[in-house]
């Protein structure tokens, strides 16, 4: 089985320079389904198209079966099977022997910038670069799933 472990984090603002990055690229994605036990999503990432099906998440573990597909399928599954769109910038950084990935959102979520961390177990040691700030691994308002449904500028107005 496929495992993901994955640590989420927001992104001081300020702090973040996207010069720093190695390599960087456009995504749209978006949710054929989802609920608290697995999602479905249907992604472009450059000029190629997955699908990928995520189990519940355990602490920062989860099942994840991510395949590659054609673009042009997956231009047309987002198109036809999901109304729910999320885009977003991706930038990898390379710190301290890991690769970070920053997303930096457009569109309803537009304002949020979000890094995260894949590591081989829970209890892997790493480094935070200084523009990372608060965890919210366990925060699920912060799930690209929930992003799609309740986007961050709805909640966040709220809060402020």
């Amino acid at each position: 089985m496929a495992i993901e472990i994955e640590y989420k984090y927001l992104v001081d603002k300020i702090l973040w320079n996207p010069a720093l990055a190695s390599k960087s690229y456009v995504i749209r994605q978006a949710y054929m389904h989802s609920d608290p036990s697995k999602t479905i999503r249907v992604r472009t990432k450059g000029l190629k198209g997955y699908i990928t099906i995520k189990g519940k998440n355990t602490g920062a573990t989860r099942a994840e079966f991510e395949y590659e597909i054609p673009l042009n399928d997956a231009v047309e599954m987002i198109k036809t099977f999901c109304t729910d769109v999320i885009e977003k910038t991706r930038y990898e950084v390379d710190f301290a022997g890991k690769c970070w990935e920053v997303d930096v959102f457009e569109g309803n979520n537009e304002g949020l910038i979000v890094a995260e961390i894949e590591l081989n177990s829970e209890t892997e040691a790493y480094e935070l670069p200084l523009w990372v700030k608060e965890n919210v691994t366990a925060d699920m308002r912060y799930a690209n799933s929930n992003l799609a449904k309740h986007p961050f500028n709805s909640w966040k107005e709220l809060e402020d």
